[in-house]
């Protein structure tokens, strides 16, 4: 079917409504190639391997005098009683204890999800009123970076606004991780001077636990018109037990407002209607940044989707079944936001969420909020750990 007149009357109303720049902007029908390496990750030289231990006592050695909130995790057991492991705000040999009680065994799978906050625009578009401008500086954000990822000892990792790719590619492999990365066609960081490429989303997962099967891309469509969101998709395969996987992530378009839940919701069914195109009959997990509130339309088509049942895993470790009051928390010249648009759906009848990282309370946050010296993005990491049944 044709697209109708009306959408495309909203289709130009949004454009509008995003205030794209006035100077032409690229082609929406693919992803750009990364045309610039990491400048500002020449002095970074981890030459072979380096042990988790180690790069953790020098992540924190970057920065000791804003060392960052250790969170635990919160237990889902099978009578459905919830339990915390770990403990916040100590350390066990620089590690939180919750995470070195983890023991990965072949049947689960631990995944981190997070929107890092593109440092391009945290620097030049997001206007962070509270947050010291050094804070912000690349070279006071990376390792504190690095130090929240593998503090928790992630199987899969899932990221959003990257534009140091080729930083993180580098650091992680270290550990044993090999990474894809997916940048938005018309990525807004590249019309910022000094750039550091366009942000996009990022896949890494351990070599040593997983096989690679294949991978798909999708520009996502709002009435098979493209838009400059973008989801990466990942099928892999347990070593051990030769079940596979499919691992999805994606950025939805930003901002509140009735006209742009609605294009949210069109980009989550073309989300979901690839989705079910590629993974067959294999457990999901997708996470991202949906920039959508539990109340928006997209939430709900993707949690009464009857053919992939998807489930957040945060609700599932509630009692009252609800997200968590919040999942970033900043303070930018229009006002304080302190809301949930970040999630891990996954589906239901083929894995049991086991735990989930417990988010830092206000007072561990700061008056001031996030990004900070402590924390590096604007968003919290969420991680939950899954069995597969």
């Amino acid at each position: 079917m044709a697209v109708s007149i009306r959408s495309m009357i909203q289709i130009r109303r949004y454009s509008r409504l995003v205030a794209l720049p006035k100077h032409r902007m690229g082609s929406f029908s693919s992803a750009p190639k990364i045309l610039n390496p990491d400048v500002l990750d020449g002095d970074v030289d981890f030459a072979g391997s380096i042990s988790r231990h180690e790069l953790l006592q020098y992540c924190q050695k970057q920065y000791q005098s804003y060392p960052m909130v250790k969170r635990s995790f919160k237990r889902h057991n099978s009578e459905d009683s919830f339990s915390t492991v770990g403990f916040k705000a100590r350390k066990l040999n620089g590690i939180s204890k919750g995470c070195s009680e983890y023991l990965s065994n072949p049947n689960s799978i631990r995944v981190f999800q997070w929107n890092i906050l593109s440092q391009s625009l945290g620097q030049c578009n997001d206007n962070f009123a509270r947050c010291p401008t050094k804070a912000l500086d690349w070279h006071n954000r990376r390792f504190h970076i690095i130090e929240e990822i593998i503090e928790y000892c992630p199987d899969v990792i899932c990221l959003q606004e990257v534009d140091h790719f080729n930083f993180l590619r580098h650091i992680l492999n270290t550990q044993g991780y090999v990474g894809m990365f997916f940048p938005k066609p018309d990525s807004p960081c590249l019309y910022i001077d000094g750039n550091n490429g366009p942000d996009g989303c990022a896949i890494f997962y351990r070599k040593n636990k997983f096989d690679f099967i294949s991978s798909k891309t999708r520009v996502l469509e709002i009435w098979r018109v493209q838009s400059n969101q973008v989801a990466l998709m990942v099928i892999l395969r347990l070593q051990e037990t030769g079940q596979e996987v499919c691992i999805m992530t994606t950025h939805l378009k930003a901002r509140k407002g009735a006209l742009l839940a609605t294009l949210r919701n069109e980009q989550g069914r073309d989300l979901l209607q690839f989705l079910s195109s590629h993974c067959g009959d294999r457990p999901v997990i997708m996470c991202g940044d949906f920039n959508a509130e539990p109340v928006e339309p997209i939430y709900t088509t993707i949690t009464k989707n009857n053919t992939l049942r998807l489930s957040s895993a945060y609700a599932d470790c509630d009692e009252a079944g609800n997200e968590p009051a919040y999942t970033t928390w900043k303070i930018r010249d229009e006002g304080e936001i302190c809301h949930t648009i970040d999630y891990i759906f996954y589906t239901k009848d083929k894995m049991e969420v086991e735990s989930v990282l417990e988010f830092p309370t206000a007072q561990e946050i700061g008056t001031d909020r996030v990004p900070s010296y402590n924390y590096p993005s604007d968003h919290f990491s969420l991680v939950s750990d899954f069995k597969l049944i």
